[in-house]
């Protein structure tokens, strides 16, 4: 008597995303990248069920073009799947029009869809659109069932620009890694960012001049891309060249390494969303210099969490500079309040819940 045939094996399918979320490719370069990198990392991707798409990466034109045709296709075969909710991470220009044409085939799907700002410049971009680039801006915010803004001040851009817009506040998040003063240098000034006017680099340059003779250790340690050869220009013609130190791009555990060593962290921007170079440090316990444009002034309270200047004022950056380094009373007083307020508002499972309530909702309410 022959045996009876076994059952075919079957094939398991993936389980169907709760969440499709896109962006640029997390092991880049950047301060979305490292978002994203820290909301996989903490666990928002496991506790919603995320599947994340790639749809920028850094590199050549080719390179790009080949990201968001890869990013195009993962996105159409997701949606097949029917997600509950796309999550886009975008910027101005090039990201903004990569982001409002997958959000477009996201709702047309069915899907509810949120926009996440994190462009410094974004209201540069809208006012420097033409007409129907301005109404498409508009559409793709006023169409998003959630737009998430950075800052409260970023959030009054977009309701005063996308009436209809249903905007959130949530901030950028961070980890916080233990503390430790062994091994801060006195004097030494740190710069995250990209080198690039915009960050006010060349004012830091400037400010670092006007230092040097008050505080013979003053250095200023730069850890970016861009214009590093025009910034030590600037430093020679300044006689301080040799008080500055070009690190590159650096990794996130060198990133770790600098924040201790510092004893100041400074971002003077002419423009910003929330940078996460300043969050990091705050993190980290450090004083910050920063400028108090975009969402710096929501995390940021001068004289009490960190020190705040105007953009562009080098005698005013170099005396907020000095009163930490000649005053380590007030560095460390600073630096804890700095910290106290990431753990209470900016540290990663605060942000994550945050964001778990948005999708709920969506879900929840069933909102188109």
């Amino acid at each position: 008597m022959s045996r009876a045939a076994a059952p075919a094996a079957s094939v398991a399918r993936p389980a169907r995303p709760r969440v499709l979320m896109l962006g640029t490719d997390p092991g880049g370069r950047g301060g979305v990248a490292t978002v994203v990198s820290l909301l996989r990392q903490d666990g928002l991707f496991e506790r919603e069920g995320v599947h994340y798409v790639p749809t920028h990466a850094e590199g050549s034109k080719t390179r790009k073009i080949g990201a968001f045709v890869k990013g195009v296709w993962g996105t159409v075969a997701c949606l097949a799947r029917r997600p509950d909710v796309v999550h886009a991470h975008a910027a101005s220009k090039g990201s903004f029009v990569r982001k409002a044409l997958l959000l477009g085939l996201a709702r047309a799907a069915g899907c509810k869809t949120v926009f996440h700002l994190h462009g410094a410049c974004f209201d540069d971009f809208v006012a420097g659109s033409n007409g129907l680039m301005r109404r498409w801006i508009r559409h793709t915010l006023e169409k998003s069932s959630t737009v998430i803004a950075l800052s409260s001040r970023w959030a009054d851009f977009l309701r005063g620009f996308a009436p209809c817009a249903k905007v959130a506040v949530i901030p950028n998040s961070v980890p916080l890694p233990p503390l430790g003063e062994d091994a801060v240098q006195p004097g030494r000034i740190l710069f995250l960012g990209q080198v690039e006017p915009r960050k006010g680099i060349f004012e830091l340059v400037e400010a670092l001049a006007l230092l040097r003779e008050r505080f013979p250790q003053v250095e200023l340690a730069i850890g970016g891309q861009g214009a590093l050869d025009e910034v030590q220009r600037r430093a020679a013609e300044l006689g301080v060249l040799e008080r500055v130190t070009p690190l590159g791009w650096i990794t996130a555990a060198r990133k770790q390494e600098e924040l201790a060593r510092a004893a100041v962290f400074c971002l003077p921007s002419h423009a910003e969303g929330l940078p996460m170079a300043m969050l990091e440090a705050m993190a980290a316990g450090k004083a910050v210099v920063v400028s108090g444009v975009g969402g710096i002034p929501d995390a940021v309270r001068d004289g009490d969490n960190g020190l705040v200047v105007q953009p562009g004022d080098v005698e005013g950056l170099a005396q907020q500079l000095a009163r930490i380094l000649g005053d380590g009373e007030e560095r460390l007083r600073l630096g804890r309040r700095a910290r106290a307020t990431i753990e209470e508002r900016f540290e990663s499972g605060v942000v994550i819940k945050q964001i778990s309530a948005v999708y709920r909702q969506l879900r929840d309410n069933n909102i188109a």
